[in-house]
């Protein structure tokens, strides 16, 4: 194709093109475009030719090779050089560049371009953008923080502990809370398929007052079984709440599928209301293990890997991906759409609505946190501890 662009004249090359372009479909353009290297307006000029039926004659008014305007670098060479140091001003963060601490668009570099004397137009700053391998993009979360100096060894000491609960038959939970999400009539991000030109209607303004409530819910993810069950509360995200979303878990399911169980082991975040530090989280954690009678081991990840928890990407990924685009318009809508999570790889997930009012603020004396029947592992201790029944 760019052989025969070759021989052809400039009338002949834009009709060519244009031809090309629409045989192509959606996406000709742009595909043709970047294929020629001849701009968008050019081929859009050819299409509109095809298309108005006009008479098209390769001789009229064709200039002569070399001529039309000339690219802004013959007559003003600096300007590429001037433009350059824009970009290493703003991207190295030269506290005296003008565009340091504003929009960057290719408006505005052009505004100060022409400032320094060099007067030039948005689309040529973008051509020339593109030329020097600059391109859009958004930020990357890739910057963790300082990691702890036990941080490898807890992933270790993790694997290890999960292993072995799981040669021994014993459950193993992935628990955390997935982010608080508004009830009501409004926009839920992604997109869903529906009929074209009916879009699903939802509130301008996303006020809490519009809507019925909020849903926290908190997950529970069975490592052995690939089975995850979630826990929907309406007031706050506790310790108590985190603990009564196990004990759900094990009423409806643990007690079913481990009757033989000989311990539980809980891998969890190293913050929110079930974190390291947080004393009510054991307090409660100590009630449940007197209720199921079997000692509950807890691994906490380091702080900022949060994202490690497996309940992150085997669960709560895909409940996104379930409820993209759709409101969640009622707690009903919210259950439903949690509970009809299903992967190629056989998730199921359990859904149910907690009702009860959490009191937060809750504080733990003293003389109840030494009346718990807690051993610090030696690895960490202070991210692994195990929490025992009490001695008859």
């Amino acid at each position: 194709m760019l052989r025969v662009l070759g021989t052809l004249n400039e009338a002949q090359a834009r009709w060519f093109v244009a031809k090309e372009a629409l045989s192509r479909g959606r996406g000709g353009l742009q595909e043709m475009a970047d294929l020629t290297g001849m701009s968008r307006t050019t081929i859009l000029k050819g299409i509109k030719e095809l298309r108005g039926r006009r008479k098209l004659v390769s001789g009229d008014r064709i200039r002569r090779p070399g001529a039309g305007r000339k690219r802004i670098e013959v007559h003003d060479p600096g300007w590429t050089t001037a433009l350059r140091t824009i970009m290493e001003e703003t991207t190295s963060g030269d506290p005296m560049s003008l565009l340091r601490w504003t929009t960057k668009s290719v408006d505005r570099i052009a505004e100060e371009l022409t400032r320094r004397g060099h007067a030039v137009g948005r689309n040529t700053v973008q051509r020339r953008l593109v030329e020097m391998e600059y391109s859009l993009q958004a930020n990357v979360k890739n910057k963790e923080g300082p990691s702890a100096r036990e941080r490898d060894q807890q992933f270790r000491y993790i694997t290890t502990q999960v292993k072995r609960c799981l040669e021994q038959r014993n459950p193993v939970l992935s628990v955390d809370t997935k982010k608080k999400e508004k009830v009501g009539e409004f926009k839920n991000g992604g997109r869903a398929w529906r009929p074209k030109g009916q879009p699903e209607e939802v509130n301008t303004y996303d006020f809490p007052s519009l809507g019925i409530g909020v849903a926290i819910p908190y997950g529970a993810y069975d490592m052995q079984r690939n089975e995850g069950m979630v826990n929907v509360g309406i007031s706050h995200d506790t310790a108590e709440f985190a603990v009564g979303t196990i004990r759900q878990w094990w009423r409806l399911f643990g007690r079913r599928h481990y009757r033989k169980a000989s311990s539980l082991l809980i891998c969890a975040d190293g913050g929110g209301s079930k974190g390291s530090r947080v004393r009510a989280w054991k307090y409660y954690l100590q009630g449940l293990v007197t209720e199921l009678g079997i000692p509950i081991t807890v691994c906490h990840y380091p702080p900022g890997a949060s994202k490690w928890n497996r309940i992150e990407h085997r669960m709560f990924s895909y409940i996104s991906l379930n409820w993209k685009g759709q409101p969640l318009t009622n707690y009903q809508a919210v259950l439903n759409l949690i509970g009809s999570t299903r992967t190629k790889t056989g998730l199921t997930v359990k859904a149910l609505l907690d009702p009860k009012d959490y009191e937060t603020g809750v504080k733990i004396p003293d003389k109840e946190m030494k009346r718990l029947n807690i051993r610090y592992h030696r690895i960490n201790p202070r991210w692994n501890y195990t929490i025992s029944p009490f001695e008859v």
